[in-house]
């Protein structure tokens, strides 16, 4: 296998916002930055090889007139490196057949800022003369808290529209300024396509590479003028992705993919309960085995190395370990969610629950009326199960620490790591590889900090892979969780009370508000201590809510005799996009004709991350066995960039969503993860996936998001076509436990 090596390091300064670039070895480097201040001499020789004179961060143009793309942002089959490149060579009119497309470095020039910026402030317009300082100050925040993050579903609406659109856009107009100084023509009468200039009434046209080194030399435009919907070439259309040809020939690197000369591999165990320290260790046995190296003792694992995986793993076997005891190893699952019960109750009973919305007036809680109704829904721990292992590669010589690992925060691993070594950041370079799925898992620090740690113990590069076993006993779960409903209904059955209660608290801070039309709202939350570590799980807070809420307004509905779709299209009449995405999955999934005994249709219907999705799932069930037939998915992201990766978006998360909902669950036994392996912690296989039809609804508002929306509508569509289907309703998932037959 080749060896992922970064560019070798060369400072050289230039003056402005943008950079300059000069001819090298055939290479010229224009940056427009989406960033503020001189970013320059920071990443100076990052962004490529030593032949090459870097100044600046985003676009590089060679004299082939090829354009060189640089995205902060991880690709775990999202096509996020193709859609932000799309962006940004769609506004500089760019050749996408020559467009290259390269991932930033784990260096804090890179910190994701405009993804920072648009969590904290939204989409809000700042006038001209503040926005490097607004900028200035994201950035500065991003850079001390190593913000490096591809997550959120937030690359496309904050990365996306507030930075790659403006870079290519900015670029654009300097190189026509700089065509028409150079051919002394009036601006106007330039054109820009595919990568050339082109003047019409004379018929001159030239490369881009032409005038990149005068334009570069330009001050830009801090807020260029960007294309309109109309104007647009890429945007909304589907070029084919730069990252699948060398997916499919095996050329693309994945952190399991590195080889290093003199490379050992280490096979690592945890203690089973979380927390518990390591207080003895034997490993007298493996003396004899033949390719066996060294055994590691870190603070709460043992690690052992060996000249291959396998080995490793199977001299792991036969160590003897110990670790300490503790209160957690009485914690079963029965246990868990009766604290989380009497944490509620007592949140409650003391009237002491933060309050995450209200609106209206809400009367005393206790007895709201005699005609109210209640329910509760209950959801388990989840394991994200990434597709490919946790692992990572890490080699200390010469004062420096190098790590080779697929990662959604590979800055904050270089954090970390130079913690954890005690030494600067500057020696510890990231190279950050493809991911093998994310789902907020890589997210983490975990497996990093392992294989500094090992690494730290031998002089040999040590390639770290955890087994599935330890994936599934040691990740960062989806909480579990209750959440109880009241609801008092006016005399035309519509909630005029809504109380919603529930524990924890993440992000994004309105995923428990519903959308409908409900005068009197409390919305309420209080925590509970558990000892099960909590990770970012595909769509967060919304991944649980999108269940409860959807769920509960179904109920109301039938308790009314009222047609689910009917019932919530009544309560949205306010919200035309919501009507327009619920209609048309009416419309798509032929919601009013009619099924077969035993069969089912369920609706839902949620906004999270910018984007509203609604679902149709139908269902069949045979001697009461789950066949899920078909999945109708209607979402409006404001506009699908790339659509083609939209959809595979939308159809990944609902797949990701069926699986949990059928299957989904982490339980708790003597302070420890109970499943092992997929025998235990099942997935959704292929002849169980259902087909799935998604329509896009681009109602060019502002952009949403793609890769989680999804997942939190699948739940409860699932278990509103279950009921209609059985007559039977399903509070708790995962469905698997729930008894369908008659």
């Amino acid at each position: 296998m080749p060896i992922q090596t970064p560019p070798k390091m060369r400072k050289l300064t230039r003056r402005a916002f943008i950079g300059t670039g000069l001819l090298a070895s055939g290479a010229l480097v224009i940056g427009v930055s989406i960033q503020p201040g001189n970013q320059s001499e920071k990443v100076a020789g990052l962004i490529a090889d030593a032949d090459e004179h870097v100044f600046d961060i985003w676009i590089k143009i060679s004299p082939d007139n090829t354009v060189t793309i640089i995205v902060p942002h991880a690709e775990m089959g999202q096509g996020v490196h193709t859609t932000l490149a799309l962006m940004l060579a769609d506004e500089l009119d760019a050749d996408w057949d020559k467009v290259i497309i390269s991932e930033a470095p784990a260096q804090e020039a890179y910190t994701n800022h405009m993804l920072l910026k648009g969590f904290v402030a939204g989409d809000i317009d700042f006038p001209n003369f503040l926005v490097n300082t607004v900028d200035g100050a994201f950035l500065k925040i991003g850079k001390i808290i190593n913000f490096q993050v591809t997550g959120g579903s937030a690359s496309i609406r904050f990365t996306g529209q507030m930075g790659m659109r403006i870079a290519g856009a900015s670029t654009r107009q300097l190189l026509i300024t700089a065509a028409a100084a150079q051919w002394q023509l009036p601006e106007k009468e330039l054109s820009t396509h595919k990568s050339f200039i082109h003047h019409e009434k004379s018929g001159k046209k030239e490369a881009f590479f032409t005038f990149a080194q005068a334009a570069a030399l330009l001050d830009p435009e801090i807020n260029p003028t960007l294309k309109s919907v109309d104007q647009y070439q890429l945007m909304g259309t589907s070029p084919p992705r730069k990252d699948l040809p060398p997916k499919v020939t095996g050329e693309a690197l994945y952190g399991m993919d590195i080889q290093l000369p003199g490379m050992k591999y280490a096979s690592i165990k945890a203690s089973p309960v979380f927390g518990c320290k390591v207080t003895s260790v034997d490993a007298s046995s493996l003396k004899k085995i033949k390719g066996f190296y060294q055994v590691v003792t870190l603070d709460n694992a043992v690690a052992v190395i060996a000249d291959g995986f396998w080995l490793a793993k199977q001299a792991l076997n036969k160590v003897v370990m110990e670790f300490e005891k503790n209160d957690a190893q009485n914690i079963h699952q029965k246990g868990i969610f009766e604290q989380l019960r009497y944490d509620l109750n007592q949140a409650e009973l003391n009237d002491n629950f933060n309050i995450d919305f209200k609106t209206g007036v809400i009367p005393d809680q206790k007895v709201i009326s005699k005609d109210q109704f209640e329910a509760t829904y209950q959801v388990p721990f989840l394991a994200h199960a990434t597709m490919e292992p946790m692992n990572c590669t890490a080699w200390i010589h010469d004062g420096i620490c190098e790590i080779w690992i697929g990662s959604q925060n590979p800055l904050g691993i270089k954090s970390a790591v130079a913690d954890l070594l005690d030494i600067d950041m500057e020696h510890v370079q990231v190279y950050n590889q493809y991911l093998g799925g994310g789902f907020g898992r890589r997210s983490e620090n975990d497996v990093a900090l392992q294989a500094a740690w090992i690494a730290r113990e031998t002089t040999h590069p040590i390639k770290l892979i955890w087994t599935r076993e330890e994936d599934i006993q040691q990740d960062f779960y989806r909480e579990a969780n209750l959440s109880q409903f009241k609801a008092v209904l006016n005399s035309q059955g519509k909630p005029s009370i809504w109380i919603n209660q529930f524990l924890f608290k993440h992000h994004p801070p309105e995923a428990s508000i519903p959308p409908y039309l409900i005068p009197n709202q409390l919305i309420q939350h209080t925590e509970s201590a558990l000892h099960v570590p909590w990770g970012n799980w595909r769509s967060v807070d919304h991944s649980m809510h999108g269940f409860f809420i959807e769920s509960f307004i179904d109920e109301l509905a039938h308790l009314q005799n009222e047609d689910p779709f009917e019932y919530r299209a009544s309560l949205l009449a306010h919200e035309p996009r919501f009507l327009k995405v619920l209609n048309k999955a009416a419309e798509k999934s032929s919601w009013h004709q009619s099924l077969l005994e035993n069969w089912g249709r369920g609706i839902a219907i949620h906004q999270s991350f910018g984007t509203i999705v609604a679902e149709v799932v139908e269902v069949q069930i045979i001697e009461g066995k789950i066949h899920i037939e078909r999945v109708v998915c209607v979402a409006d992201a404001g506009f699908a960039m790339h659509r083609d990766a939209f959809i595979a978006q939308m159809e990944s998360g609902i797949i990701y969503g069926l699986t949990a909902a059928l299957y989904g669950e982490i339980t708790i036994k003597n302070g420890a993860v109970e499943q092992h392996n997929f025998h235990d912690h099942k997935m959704l296989r292929m002849d169980e996936t259902p087909i799935i039809e998604t329509y896009i609804t681009n109602s060019h508002e502002k952009i949403g998001g793609a890769g989680e929306p999804s997942t939190s509508v699948i739940a409860p569509a699932l278990v509103n076509a279950i009921f209609n289907a059985t007559g039977k309703r399903i509070r708790t998932l995962p469905i698997q436990n729930f008894d369908l037959s008659s």
